[in-house]
């Protein structure tokens, strides 16, 4: 007597699981749009750097530079992170250009329980912590 109804509810629940449809749809200006890590902190770090050439090198607001790439990242044992960034400085003779190093601490908030409050007990930062130049 059990068995037909089993037999029945296993068959409902087969169609039924098979022929829902979900349809997704993409957001047209997201397509193609690829993020990297390196891509996040450079959005984080790029005003303090850009601070910070301008300091190095004059006050001209228009000075460019150009990222070059993450050399390293350290953790540190209070929850910082040291981020090495190798930037370069152009100039209108391309083997006149500078190439320097960066050294950020970036400090995370320590809102969080999980995090040993006695180590961390710090806002959200980021601050030059070096700043080397490599060419003369």
């Amino acid at each position: 007597m059990v068995k037909p109804y089993l037999i029945l509810l296993g068959c409902l629940g087969f169609v039924f699981t098979f022929t829902q449809i979900v349809t997704s749809e993409a957001h047209s200006e997201a397509e193609g749009m690829y993020v990297t890590t390196e891509d996040i902190i450079a959005d984080i770090v790029f005003p303090i750097i850009d601070k910070r050439v301008i300091q190095e090198y004059g006050g001209d607001p228009l000075l460019g530079w150009d990222w070059k790439r993450i050399v390293g990242v350290t953790y540190n044992d209070n929850h910082t992170y040291d981020v090495t960034v190798r930037i370069q400085i152009p100039s209108e003779n391309q083997r006149n250009s500078k190439e320097d190093l960066v050294i950020m601490r970036i400090s995370p908030s320590c809102n969080s329980g999980k995090i040993n409050q006695l180590k961390c007990n710090h806002d959200f930062k980021i601050e030059v912590v070096d700043y080397k130049h490599l060419s003369p």
